[in-house]
């Protein structure tokens, strides 16, 4: 059952009401009791499908991805690892255990 948005235009209370879509609309306003009251268009809420067989980049798990290329003849690869940067040799810190020189 969807929530319906009203507002009434003589006191401005602005409401929600959750009917079944075969009710009729509310003609009072709850707060100053006054008929009049006119039912907002509204957005309404997304729908969100999870599960199989919706649409192919949504709500799937990576794994299923592999399956279905391998299905499909293909193998699924890792990305390819670039090589490292070069390091250069770091250079020893002097030991503080060591004596000074005179």
């Amino acid at each position: 059952m969807p929530t319906y948005e009203y507002e009434c235009p003589k006191c401005g209370h602005a409401f929600e009401q959750f009917q079944s879509m075969r009710d009729e609309p509310i003609k009072r306003c709850p707060k100053c009791k006054k008929l009049g009251v006119k039912r907002l268009v509204g957005g309404g809420a997304g729908l969100i499908f999870k599960g199989t067989g919706f649409y192919i980049t949504d709500y799937k798990n990576k794994d299923s991805a592999a399956k279905e290329k391998r299905k499909a003849g293909g193998e699924a690869k890792p990305a390819e690892a670039k090589p490292a940067a070069p390091t250069t040799p770091a250079k020893p810190a002097p030991s503080p255990a060591a004596p000074a020189k005179k």
